[in-house]
């Protein structure tokens, strides 16, 4: 009987010694899994910041491109009024007349092309936002807050404003 006694004290040591290698295993199973999660979220988080890094970069890109492309227009602008101002004097020389209109016309394609669109005529509703109102004038024939005369084009790309409309408001 001893011997089956010392046969059940080893089988429980061997039990508890494949119980205790079997938790071990199963803590370091659970400390790698904890280990990988973490790695996970670490990468995907990442990705997000990269991606949110791509789109602002992406962002900022097109808003520079955008403002170079008004800056540069804004300072066209007073070519083509100088064009226009041309334009309206009268002129023995025909020839030079139809020169000036030809460079007129490719300007104005030119910017048509880029975006850029002028407003601000006659009869149009005033707005703060689009027209500066340098004179007031009280006019009957007209409605209230309506854009009598147009002293200078206002110009837009998009709705970016690159300049105002100079106009006299009528009411």
């Amino acid at each position: 009987m001893a011997e089956k006694e010392k046969q059940e004290i080893e089988n429980e040591e061997v039990n508890t010694a494949e119980e205790k290698q079997c938790n071990e295993t199963e803590e370091k199973i659970e400390q790698l899994e904890k280990e990988l999660a973490a790695s996970k979220d670490a990468h995907i988080r990442t990705l997000a910041e990269y991606d949110n890094y791509r789109k602002r970069t992406l962002k900022e890109k097109e808003g520079t491109y955008t403002d170079a492309k008004a800056m540069c227009m804004t300072e066209l602008l007073p070519v083509l009024d100088n064009f226009e101002r041309a334009l309206s004097v009268e002129s023995a020389d025909t020839e030079y007349k139809k020169g000036v209109e030809m460079i007129y016309t490719s300007l104005c394609e030119t910017l048509k092309k880029l975006g850029v669109e002028a407003f601000g005529e006659a009869g149009e509703q005033f707005d703060p936002n689009f027209h500066n109102g340098v004179m007031h004038i009280e006019d009957e024939n007209l409605g209230e807050n309506v854009i009598a005369q147009v002293f200078s084009k206002g110009y837009k790309i998009g709705e970016k404003v690159l300049r105002p409309a100079m106009v006299q408001v009528a009411n």
